[in-house]
């Protein structure tokens, strides 16, 4: 286990090793993309699974293969003490992507949503997933999961909806950036300091 000093103590984050396995099953094996997310503070190494989320996925590679995740931000971290006023449950995120605001048009449309009771994937430590406000209006905004956050789950608390979120990927190498970046949070959620992202990009390459 490797740590980092968050504003409510130590927070855990899985090594790479665990961190595979936990999603291993869900994700449906070996040989999917994976995607080296460049922050100014290290790289996160992702797996993205194109078989068990194969529209969340497919939408966060388009972004990726077009290059407009390339200088974006992490400007969220939530904590279970920096939202005012706090949330009915409580969760510990790294959110970042682009935010819609900051493009002239809409490059893709939003996506499907798919529920972890669909994909068999779940919010577990250093999951990718789909940040959202109603159900299938996801598109240019991500999110790890800081320690395991069931609330996030189909049937999960966190939203009203109870559809949850849809996770679509998972960290496997840089979680001692990961601890890194959520040591940064701040009083409130939204950073007044975001973390610049320098490039998002597959690695080996584009793929189809």
């Amino acid at each position: 286990m490797k740590s980092g000093s968050g504003p409510s103590g130590p927070v855990q984050v899985t090594g790479a090793s665990d961190v595979r396995a936990a999603q291993r099953e869900g994700g449906g094996g070996g040989g999917e993309p994976r995607v080296c997310v460049d922050t100014v503070l290290g790289q996160l190494i992702v797996e993205v699974f194109t078989r068990r989320a194969p529209q969340t996925a497919a939408n966060f590679l388009k972004y990726v293969d077009c290059r407009y995740l390339d200088s974006c931000s992490i400007y969220r971290i939530v904590t279970p003490d920096n939202q005012h006023p706090p949330a009915p449950v409580g969760v510990s995120i790294v959110q970042w992507g682009l935010h819609l605001q900051q493009l002239a048009s809409r490059p893709f449309p939003p996506v499907p949503h798919e529920p972890t009771w669909v994909t068999g994937l779940t919010h577990c430590n250093g999951a990718l997933s789909l940040a959202r406000f109603a159900p299938g209006t996801g598109s240019s905004e991500f999110f790890f999961c800081i320690g395991d956050q069931p609330q996030l789950d189909f049937g999960g608390l966190r939203n009203p909806d109870g559809a949850g979120f849809a996770a679509f990927g998972q960290l496997v190498s840089g979680e001692d950036v990961l601890a890194e970046i959520y040591a940064r949070a701040e009083e409130d959620h939204l950073l007044k300091r975001p973390i610049r992202i320098r490039a998002v990009s597959r690695l080996g390459g584009a793929g189809p």
